[in-house]
């Protein structure tokens, strides 16, 4: 048995709280209450990608299929502890696969700041049933590094051997990053070498990140110290592969994955979810479907932009 775990990493979506550089009260042009509604929706559309990319890593492709058909009905799950999830039941209509030898389970672990738990599993729950558990833990710390810690600590307590992580803020992620990102961990697990996997965003930082038990302990004892807060003023992603290269591990790089956090990084989302929501149909991906209607609703579903002259000269090329 191999337990894999994704953390999630997200506060709940409280106005003022969450996504305030889209909101008036920094640079951005929204309402505080429309910006954590939009975040809302890609906390929820982030979930349930996961949980379709475990049903395609635990072997119901069938059944990841058909989450791609979901409609607006809303979807979520009731509470429960680290560590009790079980995977869930094959389909009698997946076809048969031979037994590895190796046993993947997956968990979908929320971490949210201490004191918000309740509030967390409530947002989930009053939403509905959703396919699979999620489990709800709070991370403690002075700093970003140190709520990170916390949350890998705990997750490597209740028996996690491979850990994944991300952001809720990304409408843009897709099963195949999900896939490829525990394919990678495990890789480097089937081999007994110790390393890293991670995705860079589109501002020098990571979307993913991960490593393997081996990892995690010593000699290697791999964490997030020194990474959100760069005594050397490097950003996320080369503060990484510093720490990787110090250990002398391994690393594996992943498609970039871009998260929301500005205007600009939202008018680029805007138009990658309108992308996936019309190519699901056609490569059964499971699209960000709640963050396409929030935007519909908010009347931001197209970028338009104004003609400009910053590029290369093209007299010589146009007739």
């Amino acid at each position: 048995m191999r337990k894999n775990v994704l953390l999630l990493f997200s506060k709940v979506p409280e106005a003022g709280l969450v996504k305030t550089r889209l909101t008036t009260l920094k640079d951005g042009v929204f309402a505080p209450e429309v910006a954590s509604a939009l975040y809302h929706c890609m906390l929820f559309d982030v979930a349930e990608i996961c949980m379709a990319a475990f049903d395609l890593l635990e072997g119901g492709g069938a059944a990841a299929s058909r989450h791609s058909a979901r409609s607006s009905q809303g979807l979520s799950v009731a509470p429960f502890d680290l560590g009790s999830a079980t995977p869930p039941p094959s389909s009698s209509t997946d076809a048969a696969a031979p037994t590895p030898s190796t046993l993947d389970t997956y968990e979908l672990v929320i971490s949210t700041p201490v004191g918000s738990a309740d509030a967390m599993r409530a947002l989930f729950a009053d939403a509905g049933t959703w396919p699979q558990p999620i489990a709800v833990v709070e991370d403690a710390g002075a700093t970003f590094d140190e709520h990170y810690n916390d949350a890998f600590q705990q997750c490597w307590d209740a028996g996690a051997d491979c850990i994944l992580s991300m952001g809720a803020d990304m409408p843009a992620l897709t099963v195949n990053d999900v896939t490829a990102g525990f394919d990678a961990l495990h890789q480097l697990a089937d081999a007994d070498t110790p390393g890293i996997v991670l995705a860079p965003d589109q501002e020098m930082g990571v979307s993913v990140i991960g490593w393997t038990r081996q990892t995690a302990d010593a000699p290697h004892a791999f964490n997030h110290t020194g990474v959100f807060y760069n005594a050397d003023g490097l950003t996320v992603l080369p503060a990484y592969i510093q720490k990787a290269r110090a250990a002398n591990l391994a690393a594996r790089y992943l498609p970039p994955i871009p998260d929301v956090d500005t205007m600009a990084d939202l008018m680029h989302a805007i138009t990658l979810v309108e992308a996936l929501n019309y190519c699901a149909p056609f490569d059964g991906n499971t699209p960000p479907w709640r963050t396409a209607q929030a935007l519909r609703e908010m009347g931001w579903d197209e970028v338009r932009v104004p003609p400009n002259d910053l590029h290369d000269p093209r007299e010589h090329i146009d007739s």
